[in-house]
């Protein structure tokens, strides 16, 4: 045993400090009535359990009177990261379960989805918990599961704590949890979430600072990572050739500046030949879009270490837009930011990345005529009749047309909405937006449910939520 597992012992030993009792338990059960009946407003509930009642509730759709979290689905590629950090806290998991087992206490690490990985405890609270699939291969994200440990330590920024009737999910309100996110340092992204849960018991009032303390550790570990990381791209910035006089920046994953030749930062606003090689010290450069653009850069390059690419950014301080040429820095094969080379052009720009529009002070950016999409490295441009309907994955969005199905060149689901709102298209599900113009037939599903088909000869169709069911009727006129 190391030294930070052996630290775990006695963690669990008191039971007392965040037990829900008498007077406080009624409160809770009768505001999680009342919420979940369409109440707007409850008191006596924590606010950020508040916030991820509201979230479930507005924004998921979460059934409330869930029992089982839902089966996990496949997902991408994902950095060696996440799975250094995976590793470490199953490690822990491991020496933790040992002192939850006499509370029946569960442990479980998820990845950033909410997928469970692993569970740790005693065989009883093991099997008592796969009747709710608290268990490998299900997901406890909040917009699958509702409020709970894991998937609300997802949503926020420090450990949580979610008992009893706290859930969103009445089938899941006899569990206390805790849980904790450890973040990607640079990105903020999560890589990976550790939870302890007991049954019909309260958690011990040490378990949110030990949670804290093991993903302070991890990050501390990322930490020194990302400071290595950042003196590789400060020796690739070095090394980069370039013509004299070029405006130069090294970025890291986030968009945020590591250094940059005094040309560059008149430009980004940031100091000019100061290396910040620890992502706390890194600069926030002036360009609204180049986090995207950063982003966009990395998924390309993971997916082909070959590529550079070129586009344009819209610098306040010019009022105009200028070529940038984007080079991925890598370490091995991994990527670990890019070299930006403002006003050159040594390259295309890529299919991924249009051109950006060169909107001043002033200027309103205009609704779009065509939506762009991508089909493998081709940009494709849509007429919006040409859409049937868009369904969120997460950030991406993917389109179904009369000519197949592409990814949106347009991240988030709303935001697509707001585009798409005087083109006849109507949100009618947390995931989906329809054409209304191609709205073939409705049927009518189980307990009043709708269903939109929008082509008939393949049957395919897009369910309504409860909440959108009234403005759907109201738009199609029955």
């Amino acid at each position: 045993m190391n030294g930070a597992q052996a630290r775990t012992n006695g963690a669990y030993a008191a039971t007392s400090g965040v037990a829900l009792e008498g007077e406080d338990l009624r409160t809770i059960t009768e505001a999680w009535e009342r919420f979940s009946a369409g109440m707007e407003s409850v008191e006596g509930v924590r606010p950020e359990i508040l916030m991820s009642w509201y979230r479930c509730r507005e924004e998921y759709e979460v059934d409330p009177h869930l029992d089982r979290a839902p089966a996990a689905a496949e997902v991408g590629a994902h950095s060696i990261d996440h799975d250094v950090v995976i590793a470490e806290l199953g490690g822990m998991a491991g020496a933790a379960a040992r002192e939850v087992e006499g509370l029946d206490g569960l442990v479980t690490v998820a990845d950033p989805a909410g997928r469970v990985l692993g569970t740790w405890g005693s065989r009883r609270i093991v099997h008592l918990a796969a009747d709710s699939n608290l268990a490998p291969w299900s997901t406890w994200s909040e917009w699958a599961s509702g409020t709970n440990g894991m998937g609300t330590a997802l949503e926020s920024h420090r450990p949580v704590m979610v008992r009893g009737p706290e859930h969103w999910c009445r089938g899941f309100q006899g569990w206390a949890c805790a849980g904790v996110a450890v973040r990607d340092v640079v990105t903020h992204d999560p890589l990976a979430v550790l939870n302890i849960s007991c049954w019909q018991k309260p958690l011990s009032d040490t378990a949110l600072p030990w949670l804290a303390k093991v993903a302070a550790g991890t990050e501390a570990k990322l930490r020194q990572r990302a400071h290595h990381s950042g003196t590789l791209l400060a020796a690739a910035f070095a090394d980069a050739r370039v013509a004299p006089g070029t405006p130069l920046a090294a970025v890291d994953l986030a968009g945020s500046v590591v250094l940059a030749n005094s040309e560059a930062a008149v430009l980004m606003g940031t100091p000019a030949d100061t290396p910040a090689y620890a992502p706390a010290h890194r600069w926030t450069p002036q360009f609204a879009t180049l986090p995207r653009l950063a982003r966009h850069a990395v998924e390309r390059a993971r997916k082909d270490p070959d590529w550079k690419g070129a586009t344009q950014v819209f610098v306040p301080l010019l009022g105009a837009s200028v070529s940038v040429a984007v080079h991925p820095v890598f370490t091995g094969p991994q990527v670990i930011g890019v070299l930006l080379a403002f006003g050159a052009a040594d390259g295309s720009a890529p299919p991924e990345s249009p051109p950006e529009p060169a909107f001043g002070p002033g200027h309103a950016r205009p609704v779009p005529h065509r939506v762009v999409a991508l089909r493998e490295d081709r940009w494709v441009l849509l007429d919006p009749r040409e859409i049937r309907f868009a369904e969120s994955d997460h950030n991406s969005v993917w389109l179904t047309t009369d000519h197949g199905r592409f990814v949106s060149a347009t991240r988030g689901l709303d935001r697509l909405e707001q585009q798409l709102g005087d083109k006849g298209f109507l949100r009618v599900h947390r995931r989906f937006l329809v054409n209304l113009a191609r709205v073939r037939e409705v049927e009518q599903g189980f307990k009043g449910a709708l269903f939109l088909a929008t082509d008939a000869r393949s049957r395919e169709t897009v369910p309504v939520s409860r909440r959108h069911a009234p403005q759907l009727r109201q738009a199609l006129g029955f």
